[in-house]
């Protein structure tokens, strides 16, 4: 039985005269058939933090820098991000390290700045259905990496993706970063059958989010390996040179020797089901 999604939901679809969709990004294409591996630090919280994670993970193979720069977070009193100064840092980093920059967009007014600086722009969890800021991204003119909202559906996600492609804007990446269920022992509850899911109904790459998706960096690598198993495009890994100082998402960061181990081990998962890391 053939799944499929609501008949108003045109651009994000898959159909028969639509090939899948292939992202670049510097020299890096999200859907072909390498892994696209995006790691960093959850916030920037410094200069010398931010350098020194982007050096580590770029030695250890990744393809992109994330890091954030605005940071909407639960709490008022919670660490807000650096904001401009934060979006310089990167740009410094991407100078030295050759490396492509993914940071999180949060209001329509912050999308020119943030656009001139970054090379994806991430629409967060919390803005999945933040529809002002959906049709001001598909202005933009750089790729959005679309996260998947705590508490939505996967039909809501493809709609979320269809006021940024509607917009003019085609390049949208899926990002499953886990759902909320009733278990606590984890963060969220990662929802790896939406990769296959999402492969069978949408030409749109997919990228899963094991650090939010569990909140445990002990579950990180073993969920990496999963998504990869699952036909996951790509990864977004929180690295952290120092996670026990980490102003936001520390229990969920890897050191930069575990991110080794976690591309180590991800290089045979990639083989056995035909991709490249």
């Amino acid at each position: 039985m053939t799944i499929s999604v609501s008949s108003r939901i045109k651009l994000a679809v898959k159909r028969e005269d639509r090939e899948a969709t292939i992202i670049r990004v510097g020299d890096t294409l999200v859907g072909g058939e390498k892994i696209a591996v995006i790691a960093g630090p959850c916030s920037v919280e410094s200069r010398e933090q931010l350098m020194e994670a982007a050096r580590s993970v770029k030695s250890a193979g990744a393809s992109m820098l994330r890091g954030g720069a605005f940071k909407p977070r639960t709490l008022p009193y919670s660490f807000q991000g650096l904001g401009v100064e934060g979006l310089e840092i990167l740009a410094e980093a991407r100078e030295e390290t050759g490396l492509p920059i993914v940071t999180e967009v949060i209001s329509p007014a912050d999308v020119e700045i943030v656009e001139s600086y970054a090379d994806v722009l991430q629409v967060g969890a919390r803005n999945m259905q933040n529809y002002p800021l959906l049709r001001r991204v598909g202005r933009a003119d750089k790729p959005v990496l679309l996260k998947r909202g705590l508490s939505s559906t996967i039909e809501e996600w493809l709609g979320a993706a269809e006021y940024v492609m509607d917009g003019g804007n085609g390049d949208v990446i899926l990002c499953e970063r886990g759902i909320r269920t009733f278990e606590r022992l984890t963060r969220f509850t990662l929802d790896l059958a939406a990769v296959p899911l999402l492969k069978e109904v949408s030409h749109l790459p997919v990228v899963v989010d094991p650090s939010h998706g569990t909140g445990h960096r002990s579950l990180v690598a073993p969920m990496a390996r999963a998504a990869v198993a699952a036909g996951a495009d790509g990864l977004l890994i929180e690295v952290h040179p120092r996670p026990e100082e980490a102003k936001s998402d520390g229990a969920q960061s890897l050191k930069p020797g575990e991110f080794r181990s976690m591309m180590e081990g991800l290089g045979p998962v990639a083989q056995a089901v035909g991709r490249i890391l």
